[in-house]
């Protein structure tokens, strides 16, 4: 039963924000279960972890499912059910990198169902929940009974006008030029992911080192919470391998999985020859040992050969420098790559390394091609999209087809990242990149990088530099150390790290970072990051071969999308009633046009495919919203005439005066002997009345003089003054006035 008064320990970041964690109070039949506060921000996390193994069990069956309830936010979902449906991208992000985190503390060997679920159940809008939720996965196992080797936590860290912060306010994280996730224990980084503008690497190391400083206050806070509850740890039985079991497989395989390992084979030889190799294997013991004793050490003899393999290999690399596929530590794979290849596409490209490939095609779309994101935060709109597919033909296998998983969902945000920090600052269209995997042997995510960018580039998308991406491995082992370049599919699943990074030639735009072992050194890590600087140039350099720089154009088939901005005052007049204005300028150009009202200016895009299309809706929409300026030079006609001046209507519905003073340099007594109604004439905006928006207009203003020469506007304005200076004649000076119908009509 839950207790009102719940047990609870806080600490405050670096920024002042107290952080308070209970437990006690909610959930108490989990096995462990808190509430994590920050302002106004809440997480609820909780941990159930089975009594008994599943038959059969062979991998750590562990779930962690980040979910925001809208009413944390006061808000109804979007969606047609109107509740909470299956984890959105973000949601499923979260998971990932809470999953990364804890997964590697649990004991290995540890085959029993756990599930931890978070949920947000109240939202302060400036307080991040993602940077809070490795924080109370962490503490809801650390006050289970759950074997558990923690505590870790994780934290943001943002640079904002050069200065590093702990988990920023989510309005001052939009200035932020590097913005990471990091999540450590007391003593070792565990797990980077984020993304930068084109920093170095030493700022990297350097916001590391800050956010494992804050993370080491949390780690202690934990501590003290599990000492407050003091859990009885739970008995659990892991199976090991046998010592007698491992050295008599040792003796079988070893010798024979160094030679495939040394034989510098492809991905399919080399599956081969190790599955000759365990055919072999259990050949010699069904032999040697008989039937029985194979069936009853069955999963034992298993385990044992996976273990032997993967030791043997990593000894290789360590003590010899063998890399499965012959390649130097530091050698990427051989690159081609092959631009405008799908005809129909706004832009695509093939990017090929070693065994791996992206096929990824650019779409351009208007606004309306926007895609929603409908969190607890807010409901906003996205224009710039990236999806990544791996089928499962690309590793020669079958599977169903069910859609998008939470490995595509993470490689697609981590090059999403990556390539967004180059886009142009002004963004004329939505953007959609798919990323197809056709074939698959490690690093597929930076495969997506490097053919989004050439993508991009190949449909005139003018971005500002190239981007490209580069995966990174370790071995580890009794003080050796290998940093390996560009790894492979079984490098990563042998190895100690897995660190992704991705850039352009001024600097790095996005990294994701595992690592497996407790106690990477910052040294190391720096090595890591030259190494993978050097390898990413170098990938760079291939894809310039291709195509170096965006192309100067769309393609002929793509929409072309021109902006124009008018005042708040003719937003009505272009949509019109119910929308009709818009809707027939659409159906008349063959357009597709688009207006918002942005910072008191209503910001139209009309899109279309044809050039003379977006030509002719931007002339019919500059008519309705035409705005005489003074100094504009118009043509108008002449609708009124009166003894003092005429009336000249123009572009837009305008009209203004022509005053007698200002149809010429010489003087004119009647002005129906210059103009009838009907004349064409051309003539200057001197003045607009602020009061009653009248126009005075001026013909002489652009009429040269006698001397040919043409009056500036302070000469005109001084003639002007002085006119006005000058004593008025009587009537009589001037003659009889004649009467406009006694005078003959002109032909």
């Amino acid at each position: 039963m839950g207790n009102k008064t719940p047990m609870t320990v806080s600490f405050d970041l670096p920024n002042g924000r107290e952080v308070t964690i209970e437990t006690g109070k909610l959930a108490t039949q989990a096995d462990g279960s808190v509430v994590v506060k920050c302002g106004k921000t809440m997480l609820f996390c909780s941990v159930v972890s089975s009594h008994s193994v599943r038959d059969g069990q062979s991998f750590f069956p562990l779930s962690v499912d980040y979910q925001e309830k809208f009413a944390a936010a006061g808000r109804i979902p979007g969606n047609f059910f109107r509740r909470e449906t299956r984890l959105n991208d973000y949601e499923i992000l979260i998971s990932r990198i809470v999953d990364r985190a804890i997964r590697p503390l649990f004991p290995k060997g540890y085959m029993f169902d756990t599930q931890v679920i978070i949920n947000l159940i109240s939202l302060d809008p400036e307080v991040m929940p993602d940077a809070l939720a490795g924080l109370a996965a962490s503490a809801a196992l650390m006050v289970s009974d759950i074997p558990f080797a923690g505590p870790i936590s994780e934290c943001r860290v943002g640079r904002i006008d050069g200065e590093y912060v702990i988990n920023p306010d989510r309005s001052a994280l939009k200035d932020a030029d590097l913005d990471l996730i990091v999540a450590a224990d007391a003593d070792n980084i565990m797990m980077v992911e984020g993304e930068c503008k084109e920093v170095d690497e030493k700022s990297i190391i350097e916001a590391l080192k800050v956010g494992h400083e804050a993370i080491k206050t949390q780690c202690k806070a934990q501590l003290e919470l599990r000492a407050k509850v003091d859990p009885t740890p739970r008995e659990v039985e892991i199976a090991g391998v046998d010592e007698e079991i491992m050295s008599y497989v040792e003796g079988l395989v070893k010798e024979a999985v160094e030679t495939v390992a040394r034989g510098a084979l492809n991905k399919q030889q080399r599956k081969d020859a190790f599955k000759k190799v365990k055919e072999d294997y259990k050949a010699a013991v069904l032999e040697e040992k008989g039937e029985e004793w194979q069936a009853e050490h069955k999963e034992q003899l298993s385990a044992a050969y996976d273990k032997i393999q993967k030791k043997t290999i990593r000894g290789l690399m360590l003590n010899e420098s063998v890399r499965l596929d012959g390649r130097k530590f530091d050698q990427v794979r051989d690159i081609w790559t092959e631009v405008d290849y799908l005809p129909s596409a706004h832009g695509s490209a093939i990017f090929n390394r070693g065994e791996t490939q992206s096929l990824t095609s650019l779409t351009l779309g208007t606004k309306t091609d926007q895609q929603m994101v409908d969190i607890a935060y807010e409901n906003s709109y996205a224009d710039f999209i990236l999806h990544y597919n791996f089928p499962a033909y690309s590793v020669g296998e079958t599977k169903p087809m069910r859609g998008p998983g939470r490995r595509e969902v993470g490689h697609a945000n981590l090059a999403h990242r990556s390539i967004r920090q180059v886009l142009p600052d002004e963004m004329t269209h939505t953007i959609r990149l798919v990323s197809d995997i056709m074939e698959s042997n490690g690093s597929s995510s930076m495969a997506t990088v490097c053919a989004g960018s050439l993508a991009l580039m190949d449909g005139g998308v003018k971005l500002k530099r190239a981007v490209a991406g580069i995966a990174m491995g370790m071995v580890a082992e009794d003080g050796k150390i290998a940093i390996l370049s560009d790894i492979l599919g079984d490098e990563d699943a042998l190895g100690d790290m897995d660190f992704k990074l991705t850039g352009t030639t001024e600097g790095i735009t996005a990294c994701q970072m595992d690592i497996k072992i407790d106690g990477l050194p910052y040294e190391q890590l720096e090595q890591a990051l030259k190494q993978a600087r050097e390898g990413r140039l170098h990938i760079l350099g291939e894809m310039a071969k291709t195509l170096e720089d965006p192309r100067e154009d769309l393609k002929p088939h793509a929409p072309r999308i021109v902006k124009l901005i008018i005042e708040k005052s003719y937003i009505g007049a272009v949509i019109g009633p119910g929308g009709k204005i818009i809707q027939e300028l659409q159906e008349m150009t063959g357009t597709n046009i688009n207006i918002d009202e942005i910072d008191g200016k209503g910001h139209i895009s009309i899109a279309s495919s044809d050039k003379a299309s977006i030509e002719d809706a931007v002339a019919r929409i500059k008519k309705i919203t035409f705005t005489p300026e003074v100094g504009g030079v118009y043509t108008g006609t002449v609708k009124t005439i009166m003894p003092y001046g005429v009336f000249v209507g123009f572009e837009g519905g305008k009209d203004g005066l022509l005053h007698v003073s200002e149809m010429s340099h010489s003087r004119i007594d009647n002005v129906e002997d210059v103009f009838s109604e009907g004349d064409e004439v051309t003539f200057k905006i001197v003045d607009i009345d602020e009061r009653t928006g009248k126009l005075r207009l001026s013909r002489k203003a652009i009429m040269p003089r006698a001397d040919g020469t043409i009056p500036t506007d302070e000469e005109l304005e001084a003639e002007r003054k002085a006119a006005k200076d000058r004593p008025r004649r009587d009537r009589g000076d001037r003659g009889p006035r004649r009467d406009r119908r006694d005078r003959p009509r002109r032909d």
